[in-house]
């Protein structure tokens, strides 16, 4: 036994011997786990905070004052910023050799192992997913760090669930508990924290029971970062105030526009990821050279390296050229798609707000020249901006509300994001039904509001469950022929073929049943006459989930699997005992996994 399972073991008796001694209910229990999990994920985002910094202090600090570069005025040595991201690809080849699993698995599989494999998250993603994604942000690579704080924190979650064996729900619990907590110490935010792991994590499930933990979790974890960083929220934010009525529509144009923006986001950066993964270069040359591209776009526009958050502020407070925040939104959507697609790890949270902020900083530029009547502030545009974008993207309205009000402390921003984040949502959502955490799942054909089962059966393929020249019988045959026939199988349904083996019909026992005592017509009607002509078919390629939705519609126990290709001839028979015996096998497969992986 390792030693790390003997700790466990013993937590977890001492720990049942505690509650049967003291008579602690399970919630009870839960809140005081909620508890030391936002205690040590407010301690978590303080030391990820401070490796960010110490890269960040060692690589781009160190750099600029030995090359003598200046960001505010041109020379030849701003060429050497290339330097900066690049070796960000550089130290990430050690990782690439010793924990390429860790880096592989960004959010959206964080996701799957929440929902879907049983919330069992490796202690080592503490370490070696924060160091990585420190090592990216702190050299200039155009990432976020509220993606790798909720892994952090969701995995600290996951260590106590699986201390105390834990599982199902209760361990899923503990996770979102640790996630809320991460992203409430990094905003300063514990409400949109909270609604951060519901609405992202729990994909908006919700129990009184659940929530209660997440609250205190996220308090907790806000106590801890207040008291090492100071009651100071992430961005400083000017006095929002919504000088006229009329900006209301302003608003909702830019919600609309950005709803368009955030769409094309989702689709330029996967579409980069995908050029990356098709690059036939070593693994390890490919954070390398993204690292190269980033530093490359750097040179002309240092602002997009990092999270962004200095420049962010310099935007809500009104400050930038239209233009220039206008070639921000292309030059950030590039640098963040090349940074994560080519396997430098990191969030997609922080580049939505800055992409948001400079849209919404040129928008309100812009509307200030049109409309100077107005009185038009271009920061609070750039502030609601913000929060639609992030809104748009992730398809979640709640956190983004919940943060920009808490940033804000104002509810005369609550009609102006409200209405900007409806908006943009629905037309992203109109444009890209997923969002920037789900698109990956849906290619692999993962849904994960169906829930566990049904991922599982859409991962199950027809043909490799169904059964292979089954029995058939010629749509010619008669029912004298049929009656003989019946009576030397086991089967009670049966797909009619004409003599090129193309479906015409299927019958069943049933069916005949109703003139089996008709003696006068059994050579005369031919079984074709009774059959249901109007079959329900599908095809090898179909998943599972698919065929038990026309089974389930039909109330029937078999489908005949027809060929792709014409779509009438007969390749083979599927029941609904196959595809559950299919799914118990692999339902099972699946918790092995799970069990070797934790």
């Amino acid at each position: 036994m390792r030693p790390s399972t003997k700790i466990y073991v013993r937590l977890r008796r001492r720990s049942t011997a505690a509650l049967s001694r003291f008579r602690i209910s399970e919630n009870t229990f839960m809140a005081i786990l909620a508890v030391a999990i936002g205690l040590l994920s407010g301690l978590g985002n303080y030391a990820f905070r401070k490796t960010i910094d110490f890269f960040h202090w060692a690589v781009i600090e160190q750099g600029v004052d030995f090359f003598n570069i200046s960001f505010d005025e041109w020379s030849l040595n701003r060429l050497l910023v290339v330097l900066f991201p690049l070796t960000g690809g550089l130290l990430m080849i050690p990782f690439g050799i010793f924990f390429a699993r860790d880096l592989k698995h960004g959010f959206p599989a964080f996701l799957v192992q929440v929902n879907l494999r049983g919330a069992k998250i490796p202690g080592r993603t503490i370490l070696t997913r924060g160091l990585a994604s420190a090592i990216t942000l702190g050299t200039g690579g155009s990432a976020g760090q509220e993606g790798p704080i909720a892994q952090i924190g969701g995995a600290i979650g996951s260590q106590f669930g699986q201390a105390f064996n834990m599982s199902g729900d209760r361990l899923k619990t503990l996770v979102a508990c640790g996630v809320s907590g991460g992203v409430a110490a990094t905003f300063n935010a514990p409400i949109a924290g909270v609604f951060f792991a519901q609405e992202i994590v729990l994909l908006s499930s919700f129990e009184l029971s659940s929530f209660t933990s997440i609250v205190i979790a996220s308090g907790m974890s806000t106590v801890v970062s207040r008291a090492l960083l100071g009651n100071v929220p992430a961005f400083a934010v000017p006095p929002y105030m919504l000088a006229s009525s009329w900006e209301i529509i302003l608003y909702i144009v830019l919600g609309a526009i950005i709803g368009g923006l955030a769409a094309g986001f989702i689709d330029v950066h996967f579409r980069i990821k995908d050029r990356f993964d098709r690059l036939k270069l070593p693994r390890l040359a490919k954070p390398v050279l993204g690292g190269f591209l980033v530093g490359g776009v750097g040179i002309f526009f240092p602002q997009v390296f990092g999270n962004g958050y200095e420049f962010m502020e310099t935007v809500l407070h009104g400050q930038g050229l239209w233009y220039l925040l206008a070639a921000l939104v292309v030059m950030k959507v590039v640098a963040t798609s090349i940074t994560l697609g080519s396997g430098l790890p990191g969030g997609l949270f922080a580049p939505s707000l800055y992409i948001g902020a400079v849209t919404g900083g040129a928008f309100g530029k812009l509307a200030q020249m049109l409309f100077p009547g107005l009185a038009i502030s271009p920061g609070a545009y750039a502030l609601v901006g913000m929060g639609a974008f992030l809104s748009a993207a992730t398809h979640a309205p709640m956190t983004a509300i919940f943060l920009l009000f808490e940033m804000t402390a104002s509810y005369q921003v609550i009609i102006p994001i409200m209405l900007s984040c409806v908006i943009g949502t629905a037309i992203s959502r109109h444009f890209k039904k997923d969002s920037l955490d789900t698109v990956e799942l849906s290619r692999a054909g993962i849904n994960l509001e169906a829930g566990k089962e049904r991922n599982i059966m859409k991962s199950l393929k027809v043909g490799e469950v169904m059964t292979r020249d089954p029995e058939s019988i010629p749509e010619n045959m008669t029912l004298g022929q049929f009656a003989q026939f019946t009576a030397s199988t086991r089967h009670t349904n049966f797909p009619l073929v004409n003599r090129r083996g193309q479906l015409t019909g299927i019958i069943s026992v049933q069916d005949f049943m109703g003139v089996v005592f008709e003696r006068d017509l059994m050579d005369l009607i031919v079984v074709k006459e009774l059959a249901t002509l109007d079959v329900v078919t599908v095809t090898e390629e179909d998943d599972l989930d698919q065929a038990m939705k026309k089974i389930g519609y039909r109330n029937i126990e078999q489908l005949p699997v027809v060929d792709r290709e014409g779509g009438s001839k007969l390749v083979g028979l599927v029941s609904r005992r196959d595809m559950v015996s299919a799914y118990n096998r692999a339902l099972m497969t699946r918790s092995l996994e799970e069990e070797s992986d934790a």
